[in-house]
């Protein structure tokens, strides 16, 4: 048996489908030939050139690697590892099937079925392990220091285990950045992500929302702490907030994604503020019910998950009130770009 890490996308926008289908995907543009098909390697590695031949010989020998693991390696009782871009956990799940090929399926016609069986903290997860998982792969076989024998002990435990007997001994089996490709720049970003919801959990939040607002150039209104009949902020343009376009938002910190009925409760209050337009913000992102609707309500509702809050975050962090930037304060570096 081995385990091995998947990824929902580089922003983790197809994390709810594969939890919610009890799947992992293969999710390349342009992918459109059922791999099972070529059981050569080399065959394989000429598909993919052929596929994406604007592609450099690096990328497709990586991409080769990669999708060949999905197709042909992966085995029925494996374990896979899904690191979410939600909430501070990584999804661990049993494959229960072999690989399968829909084209019908568009985007997501290279599958596996999975049970997922826990998700567990990252800080009960073992620091090497942790890093393993911050492979820049989007598919890789995590096999260093009995990685999947560790794993399958760690999900036997109970959830109480888990979070509470976290071992802060130091760590006997240190890896060496060049063991392993990091993505360094998806590291940061999860690093920045943390910490700012855990200095700005609940209504905080939506101070930070406001902020961001404010630095795009809007007049603000925040709801005090407490019950708000659906909105957290108002934002209006012009020097005293009269111009339109007027925006109802309502801002949701929790790690859950959200159900339709906030997406209603939103529309309605739009209605009642008499608002032209509406932003649903939610750092534990949507549910499929409300995702569907996202075309229907393109010229009403615009929907952020934390990862639109953290880009706008970085994009106007200058803008931003001291006190935020102190509480959460950025520094520019520069690092070789290996694409």
């Amino acid at each position: 048996m081995a385990l091995w890490l998947c990824r929902a996308g580089r922003f983790g926008q197809h994390e709810t489908k594969f939890i919610e289908d009890g799947a992992i995907y293969c999710t390349w543009d342009g992918l459109d030939w059922d791999m099972s098909k070529i059981t050569e390697w080399g065959l394989f590695k000429d598909e993919l050139r052929r596929t994406y031949p604007e592609a450099k010989e690096g990328n497709i020998t990586a991409s080769t690697g990669q999708l060949w693991s999905f197709s042909h390696r992966i085995e029925i009782g494996d374990i896979v590892a899904l690191p979410s871009k939600i909430k501070r956990v990584v999804h661990f799940g049993e494959i229960q099937s072999g690989y399968a090929y829909k084209p019908e399926d568009s985007l997501y016609q290279h599958s596996r079925r999975v049970k997922w069986l826990k998700e567990i903290p990252r800080e009960s997860i073992e620091k090497d392990i942790l890093y393993s998982l911050g492979s820049a792969m989007t598919i890789c076989k995590i096999e260093r220091s009995s990685a999947e024998q560790r794993i399958r002990e760690l999900l036997d435990k109970t959830t109480a285990t888990l979070s509470t007997n976290v071992s802060n001994k130091p760590d006997e089996n240190p890896i060496e950045v060049e063991d392993i490709d990091v993505d360094i720049e998806e590291t940061a970003l999860q690093e920045i992500a943390n910490t700012l919801i855990a200095k700005y959990k609940g209504h905080g939040l939506a101070i930070v929302v406001a902020a961001i607002l404010e630095a795009k150039g809007y007049q603000v209104y925040i709801s005090p702490p407490g019950p708000d009949n659906g909105v957290d902020i108002l934002a209006s343009q012009g020097s005293l907030g009269f111009d339109p376009p007027r925006i109802c938002v309502q801002v949701k910190s929790g790690d859950g994604p959200l159900e339709r009925t906030v997406l209603d409760q939103l529309i309605g209050a739009m209605s009642n503020h008499k608002a032209d337009f509406g932003m649903l913000v939610s750092w534990g992102g949507f549910k499929s019910s409300i995702s569907r609707e996202e075309a229907n309500q393109f010229f009403k509702v615009r929907l952020w998950t934390h990862k639109d809050i953290i880009q706008e975050f970085l994009q106007h962090y200058e803008s931003l009130p001291e006190e935020i930037r102190n509480t959460v304060p950025l520094k520019n570096i520069w690092i070789i770009d290996k694409k």
